[in-house]
């Protein structure tokens, strides 16, 4: 799960740009944040001289395009928060690495950097507003951050993690609390439900017993009603389930309100499994949970004849065939999405070690050229130990060595592939679940029914005796 904001970043007024882009790089690349920089990466640039290459590129767009530079905007913030507990500070690094590459679709550098100093695992990511081929900057449109909130939750998805799930506008904690406020239509259910209260016979007696609280009414095609303070009438068929005019007759023929309501309300049946009744009694469930779980258990048989009636099957070995087709065909697209993450996890640490391979070549050079000094290696140990890392890398590939050109072209055509398996991964899923939900509860009703046919043939047998 992600929480996921971003942020402009703006040049201090009286400091350089080149200033401000270090103060806020500096603080994203903290060691004591960082685990001594070991959770820092970065695409196109090196994190140690970031801010140079940043404002290098700023000076090369006014050179290239001859447009000057309006507003204050310097770079952008990526802030990606996680739920703790929930994923590894390497995890994290590369799951941000991931949406910034997808977000700036690699036309911007950018370095991510993971802190570990809180609770919660978070990601600070700082790219260019200024493209590689520096011709263009990025543009902040309308609902950037809606846009960035959703891809971040893709790719958690994709990853296995959770997702923050969307809250309606109304139910979501305020900062500030007001008092409530009731509307005009919640006055006249409460109203009407006093009025409900009397037995009126008819709409007409309902009326005149409104009017008696203050409330006009008018008559047409609709019925509405008007209280102290309403600019307009409200019609009856607006106030929701149990207050419409057809309800409202419903009550008057002798049903109860609260029946009436609960009529109206439409709720979408769902195939679920079938309780072992026996077995939960045995575990020390009442008389109580026994007659919910019977009622439960015929809900539960009549969605899945429904469900069987729906999909035309009519026969227990084609249910049993299906259910075993659906169940392969998971399994397969389930393969190929980890097939596909483990090109993704290829790919990148590939680019990693050509990446390190280069940064390191001259150093290694003189390595070779001091003779393989213990001093010189003990002064470089870090620098010398990614590079026979990268060159161990590379002794296991076949054939030329990529280069990070065509490895962001095939991470960006694999990615692609496995945004789209995952909808069909989604699809199979459900799929496979109601099958086996299907065949299941099958199985559980023809054992049952097995179960009672020998109990009464038992029961004749004694009698019998």
């Amino acid at each position: 799960m992600a929480a996921t904001r971003l942020i402009a970043m703006h040049q201090n007024k009286g400091r350089s740009l080149q200033k401000c882009l270090k103060d806020r790089t500096d603080y994203a690349q903290n060691p004591e944040k960082t685990e001594g920089g070991e959770l820092v990466s970065s695409y196109q640039c090196d994190p140690e001289f970031v801010e140079e290459q940043f404002a290098s590129s700023k000076k090369e767009y006014l050179e290239i395009t001859g447009r000057k530079i309006v507003g204050d905007i310097i770079a952008y913030q990526i802030r990606q928060s996680f739920k703790p507990g929930e994923i590894t500070p390497e995890e994290a690094n590369k799951i941000g690495y991931e949406t910034a590459m997808r977000w700036t679709k690699g036309q911007h550098a950018f370095i991510v950097a993971t802190h570990v100093d809180k609770a919660h695992i978070h990601n600070h990511i700082i790219y260019n507003s200024t493209t590689l081929s520096c011709d263009r900057k990025f543009r902040n449109f309308w609902f950037c951050g809606v846009a960035l909130q959703r891809l971040s939750d893709l790719v958690c998805l994709e990853n296995g993690l959770s997702v923050i799930e969307p809250v309606k506008p109304s139910q979501r904690v305020k900062r500030t609390e007001y008092p409530d406020r009731r509307s005009f239509r919640e006055d006249i259910r409460d109203a009407i439900d006093s009025c409900l209260e009397q037995n009126p016979k008819d709409i007409d007696e309902l009326l005149r017993l409104l009017l008696e609280m203050g409330y006009e009414s008018k008559r047409g095609k609709y019925v509405s009603v008007k209280g102290k303070g309403q600019k307009k009438f409200l019609r009856f068929r607006s106030l929701g389930a149990g207050y419409r005019e057809q309800d409202l007759e419903r009550i008057f023929a002798g049903e109860s309100h609260e029946n009436v309501a609960a009529a109206t309300e439409k709720t979408e049946p769902k195939l679920d499994m079938l309780l072992d009744i026996q077995k939960m009694i045995a575990k020390g469930k009442g008389p109580g949970y026994e007659r919910w779980a019977k009622v439960h258990n015929i809900k539960q048989m009549a969605q899945t004849l429904l469900f069987l009636e729906e999909h035309n099957l009519r026969d227990y070995d084609e249910l049993a065939t299906k259910a075993k087709s659906v169940s392969d065909r998971f399994a397969e697209i389930t393969e190929r999405q980890k097939s596909l993450e483990a090109r993704l996890a290829e790919i990148a640490d590939l680019k990693k070690h050509i990446i390190n391979y280069s940064k390191t070549k001259q150093i290694y050079v003189a390595y070779r050229e001091s003779g393989y000094s213990k001093k010189f290696y003990e002064a470089h140990r870090e620098d010398i130990t990614l590079h026979k890392a990268a060159k161990d890398a590379f002794s296991k590939i076949k054939g030329k060595i990529p280069t990070i050109k065509e490895l962001n072209a095939e991470y960006a055509q694999v990615l692609a592939e496995k945004k789209k398996t995952y909808s069909e991964y989604r699809q199979a899923r459900q799929e496979m679940k109601d099958y086996q939900t299907a065949k299941y509860n099958t199985d559980r009703f023809l054992q049952t029914e097995e179960q009672e046919k020998q109990a009464e043939k038992q029961k004749q047998n004694t009698k019998a005796r």
